[in-house]
C-alpha cells in the first residue's frame, strides 16, 4: 500500500493520512538556464552547504490518557511484560529522539525546518557543518503549511542562504535536496523538478513543488536549492510503499516559505484572513447548466454568524468566480486568497448570485486557531 509520509523526525515510521536573506557566505547569482554546471555540483555544494544544519529533538512517547506509576522493584522482565499490555498512553511516558533537517536564512542564526519535525519538542538541538552544536529556541511554528522558524544564538555571523523564485522555476529544471536522511548529514541529491502545484491533500494551502531528488526520513525541513544556489523549497513529504525515497518527493514552494517566515519571525504567529463561509466545488451538472467548460469557482454551502461574508451581503448558493483579482478555478484558489488577505483589508469578491454576476466588498477579518 502506498502511504504519504512526511520525511519524519523520528526514527519509527509515521504515516501522513493525506492532510508546511542575504548573506555574505552565500552570494550568488542567478544563471539564466538551470543547467548542470561544469564538472558537476562539487563547486556549488562547496558554497551552499555549510547553510544546511542538523537537527535532534527530544520529547516524551506518550499522548493523552492517565500516566500509569508501576511498583518499584518489579523485576524488568514483568515490567516490559506488563507495558506491552497495556493501552497506548496508559504507562509512563518515554523519551524519544528524533532527527531532522534546516537551513539558516539569517546571518544572526535563524533557521527553517518542518513543523513537524519540532512539533511537541521539549528540546530543540543544532548543529553545524563545522561540528558546533547549539539549543535552540522555536521562535514559532505553522502547522497548516509545516514550516517552523527557529533560533540561535552564535558568536559569530553565520552563513546564511538566499531565497530564489519558485514561481520562476519550471518543470524539468535541475534541483538539489541537501539534508540528513536516516541521520546521515551532509546528504546531498539532484533530480529534477517533476511537477509543480501538487495538492496532496496535506492541508488547505497545498501548492507543493514535487522532485525526484532523493528526499528520505530525516530530510525534513531541509532546502532544494535551484542551480544558482538559492533555495526555491523546503523538503516535507514523501510518497512511499515503503517509507524509503521512489522518487516522489514534495518540497513547499519557497514564495509561500518567505512569506510565513517573515510573518513568524514577527511575532511568533501567523496571521491570515477570514471570510467566514463553507465552500464545496461546483458539480459538472450545475458547470454544463451554466454554460461553463468545467467546473469553476466555490459554491458556498454556509455563512457564518457575524462573519466578514454575511456582512457583506454573501448567501447560500452564491458561487465565488474570483477574489480581489484571483480567478477561482478550484477551491483552494479561494482559501489561499484570503488567508493572503491582510485583516481589515477590503477585497472585491465576485460571486454569481442567483445567474448574475455582482460584485461584493467584503472587510476581511482574521482567521483564529479555531476557526482554522
Amino acid at each position: 500500500m502506498t502511504s504519504l509520509i512526511k520525511s519524519p523526525r523520528r526514527a519509527a515510521p509515521f504515516v501522513l493520512a493525506a492532510a508546511l536573506a542575504s548573506t555574505s557566505a552565500v552570494a550568488l547569482a542567478p544563471t539564466s538556464a538551470l543547467a548542470v554546471p561544469a564538472g558537476g555540483y562539487a563547486d556549488l555544494v562547496d558554497e551552499i552547504s555549510p547553510s544546511v544544519v542538523f537537527i535532534e529533538v527530544s520529547g516524551s512517547s506518550a499522548q493523552g490518557g492517565p500516566q500509569m506509576e508501576l511498583p518499584e522493584g518489579m523485576p524488568e522482565e514483568l515490567r516490559r511484560r506488563f507495558e506491552q499490555m497495556m493501552p497506548d498512553g496508559q504507562t509512563n511516558p518515554q523519551p524519544t529522539m528524533g532527527l531532522g533537517s534546516g537551513f539558516i536564512v539569517s546571518k544572526d542564526g535563524q533557521i527553517v525546518t518542518n513543523n513537524h519535525v519540532v512539533q511537541n519538542a521539549d528540546k530543540v538541538s543544532v548543529k553545524l557543518s563545522d561540528g558546533r552544536s547549539f539549543e535552540a529556541k522555536v521562535i514559532g511554528s505553522d502547522p497548516m503549511t509545516d514550516l517552523a522558524l527557529l533560533k540561535i544564538e552564535a558568536d559569530v555571523d553565520l552563513p546564511a542562504v538566499t531565497f530564489g523564485s519558485s514561481e520562476d522555476m519550471r518543470v524539468g529544471d535541475e534541483v538539489i535536496a541537501m539534508g540528513n536522511p536516516f541521520g546521515l548529514g551532509g546528504s546531498v541529491t539532484t533530480g529534477i523538478v517533476s511537477a509543480k502545484s501538487r495538492n496532496i491533500n496535506a492541508g488547505p494551502y497545498d501548492d507543493f513543488i514535487q522532485t525526484d531528488a532523493a528526499i528520505n526520513r530525516g530530510n525534513s525541513g531541509g532546502p532544494l536549492f535551484n542551480n544558482a544556489g538559492e533555495v526555491i523549497g523546503v523538503n516535507t513529504a514523501i510518497l512511499s510503499p515503503g517509507g524509503g525515497s521512489v522518487g516522489i518527493g514534495f518540497s513547499v514552494p519557497s514564495d509561500l516559505v518567505q512569506n510565513i517566515v517573515a510573518d513568524l519571525a514577527d511575532d511568533g504567529t501567523i496571521t491570515r484572513g477570514w471570510l467566514g463561509v463553507q465552500i464545496r466545488p461546483m458539480t459538472e451538472e450545475v458547470a454544463q447548466v451554466l454554460g461553463y467548460g468545467t467546473p469553476k469557482g466555490a459554491v458556498i454551502e454556509a455563512v457564518g454568524d457575524d462573519s466578514p461574508a454575511q456582512k457583506a451581503g454573501l448567501e447560500k448558493g452564491d458561487i465565488i468566480l474570483s477574489f480581489n483579482g484571483t480567478e477561482i478555478e478550484e477551491l483552494r484558489d479561494l482559501t489561499r486568497a484570503v488567508a493572503d488577505t491582510d485583516p481589515d483589508e477590503t477585497a472585491k469578491v465576485v460571486v454569481l448570485h442567483k445567474g448574475d454576476e455582482v460584485t461584493r466588498d467584503v472587510t476581511i477579518g482574521t482567521l483564529a486557531e479555531k476557526e482554522a
